[in-house]
Order: C-alpha cells, then structure tokens, then sequence
C-alpha cells in the first residue's frame, strides 16, 4: 500500500504531482472510493459535512473533487453487515481510498470491526489519501489533544501503527489558533516516538517504508 498522508488533502500543485506519481496514471482514469467514516466520531462534523465530502463540495480540502474516473462511498460502519466478499471485491476494484477526518480513534476502531485494517495489508498497488485523521489513524499514537469521541472509543490514543512516526496536522491554521508550533512541541514530547507537524500545504509520501515529506508550506519533525 502507498501513503499521501495530508493535513487538508490535495492541497497545491506539489502534492498532486506527488499523488499522480503514486497512481502511475491520470486522475481521470482511476476509480476512488471515498471514507467519511472517521467524522462520525468528532463531536463538531455535522451530517452536512460528510455529504459535502462525498459530493466533492469541499474546495479547501480537495479529495473528492479532483475528476476521478468514478467516486463510490465505503462506509466501515455498514461493511459487519455487508457479505465480506461483496465489499472486498469493491476495494480491490479501486485504484485509491480517499479518506476524510474527524476522530482518528474513531476511525481506527471501525477499520478494524470492518476489516479493512487487515485487508490493506495484502494491497501492495492501493493508494491511502489520509486527510487529518484519515492520516493520523496510520501512526502508532494521535495524542490526546486529538482524541476527539469520549470517552475514546478504543479506550486510549492507540491508532493502526502502519507507519512509525505521528503526525500534528493543520499546524498555524488560522481557524486553529490553538495549534501552534508550541502546541505541537508539547504534544511531541509526550508521545514517545518520531513525528511531524505538518500545515495544510504539507503532505508525507510513504512508499515501501521510504517517508518523504512534500510541501509548500511549513513542517518540522520531531525525533521522539
């Protein structure tokens, strides 16, 4: 599976091309499938915002948008009840999983009763578009500045551990005035292992283990 972990999706010109180098094809040919799952988790999603992510009408964090071949929804908490083979069979027709934000824990927990968690694992060509939490939920640990549900559905911070470092996203978003690079220092601090914070002109490539950070904006990893 190949990685474009974004803090607001494909944001300029330099994470597309990173993205369009990940399909090895035009957008126009690739068939998406898009996740809304992890906003059901966040207290502040709206039932308007998970349309609107589906629908493609949300220009400042463009995924659905970008004039794909075709755009099906996969919503994890539906899949327990869907026949497995029906729904894998989607999934393995897809060229690339878009996957909104919202509650990482959340999100977690749902890929897991779905399923999906482990059926990535035997995608090598699938592409994983993560937007904020759609990102985040690959790290070991989010943090609890980002837990969002409460209590935590998964009972701590703990998300799928498929890459090796954490990520801060939406660093100095002026609708975030929390999120500071101070703020994610601190966060950092008490994870215990590598991470990134990362604004919404960042993105973080990861192919075959090899992490590359692509960006028109500000960034800054972490050690741990």
């Amino acid at each position: 599976m190949k990685l474009l972990l974004t803090s607001a999706g494909i944001k300029n010109a330099r994470i597309r091309a990173a993205l369009l180098e990940l399909l090895g094809k035009p957008i126009a040919d690739c068939d998406a499938l898009c996740i809304p799952t992890a906003g059901y988790g966040h207290p502040h999603v709206k039932p308007a915002m998970a349309r609107n992510f589906i629908a493609g009408l949300e220009p400042r964090c463009p995924m659905t948008e970008l004039g794909w071949k075709s755009v099906g929804v996969l919503e994890l908490t539906a899949l327990p009840s869907i026949a497995r083979e029906r729904w894998e069979s989607w999934v393995r027709q897809a060229d690339v999983l878009l996957v909104n934000g919202g509650d990482a824990p959340y999100l977690c927990h749902w890929m897991r009763q779905s399923g999906l968690a482990d059926l990535l694992q035997s995608l090598p060509g699938m592409v994983w578009v993560g937007l904020s939490a759609g990102s985040m939920v690959m790290t070991p640990r989010v943090g609890n500045d980002f837990v969002e549900s409460t209590p935590p559905i998964t009972g701590d911070d703990r998300a799928l551990g498929v890459v090796d470092f954490s990520i801060f996203p939406h660093l100095a978003n002026p609708e975030l005035p929390e999120n500071t690079m101070a703020a994610a220092e601190k966060w950092a601090a008490g994870l215990g292992c590598p991470a990134y914070a990362i604004d919404d002109e960042t993105a973080i490539r990861v192919v075959d283990g090899k992490v590359e950070v692509v960006s028109e904006g500000q960034w800054r990893f972490f050690a741990g």
